[in-house]
């Protein structure tokens, strides 16, 4: 089950964080991994991890909020693997702020990454897509379905990957071409270690159990839990799923209330 034997599966930020759990395991499973991430050196590790353990696996530096550059990427690996089966957008940022003290540069800059990253790979890949079929996941958050705390442009950006995606699982049906989308609540990534030791130096562990006890479940997910939903959703096993948002949030949206 979950066999990806021979597919060619697109993943942006599969350098660090989920981005990385879910290349390690779409290669585990088969699949022929192309990761995008604009650290050269972070991707480029990922690759290299992926083929030392005797797996298929390419690295492309890319900026996903660039279209143009997003396009000479599908473009080299459509000529090169011959077709992109899967499409993982995963690559995104974080932002904290409410929406009057959010500057227009840091808005722009969310959105530029967050929304128009993905409409570019997906204008990208659907073309190709639309040759022999394929599957599309999205990161989406909890932050699409409930209020957060400042937190309104990365708000907003998810809300519009939910959005699209519903829009692509729609128009794209007679092609062949699933797309959903995943909402985690916290993940324990170095993203969060990081945003702990900047935001909270010697408070760390106190910070992180605090953030830990916001999900029900008590803890934070971790990468390869997401990965794994990522890898349900793009196997052949879940062929009749498509326009649907899934949380996986340790109960946050349905018990934190």
């Amino acid at each position: 089950m979950f066999s990806l034997k021979n597919k060619v599966a697109l993943i942006t930020g599969g350098g660090s964080g989920i981005g990385r759990a879910a290349s390690m395991l779409f290669a585990q499973q088969g699949a022929k991994v192309c990761i995008l991430d604009f650290d050269e050196t972070g991707g480029s590790i990922v690759a290299g991890e992926i083929k030392a353990a005797g797996h298929e696996a390419w690295f492309f530096k890319c900026n996903v909020a660039n279209q143009a550059n997003v396009n000479e990427v599908a473009d080299a690996i459509k000529a090169q693997l011959g077709k992109i089966d899967i499409l993982i957008n995963n690559a995104g940022i974080a932002h904290i702020g409410k929406a009057d003290n959010t500057s227009e540069e840091d808005f722009d800059r969310v959105l530029s990454v967050n929304v128009k990253g993905v409409y570019n790979c997906l204008h990208a890949v659907l073309p190709i897509m639309k040759q022999g079929g394929g599957v599309i996941c999205n990161l989406a958050s909890i932050a699409s379905s409930v209020g957060l705390a400042d937190r309104f442009a990365y708000s907003t950006s998810k809300g519009a990957v939910v959005g699209m995606t519903l829009s692509v699982a729609k128009d794209y049906l007679a092609d062949n071409i699933r797309c959903n989308c995943i909402s985690p609540a916290r993940v324990h990534t170095p993203f969060v270690d990081g945003f702990l030791a900047k935001t909270y130096p010697g408070q760390e562990k106190e910070m992180f159990d605090k953030l830990s006890k916001t999900q029900p479940i008590g803890r934070m997910g971790t990468p390869d839990e997401i990965a794994a939903l990522m890898l349900y959703l793009c196997s052949d096993e879940a062929s009749f799923i498509t326009g649907c948002d899934y949380p996986i949030d340790g109960g946050f949206i349905k018990l934190n209330t």
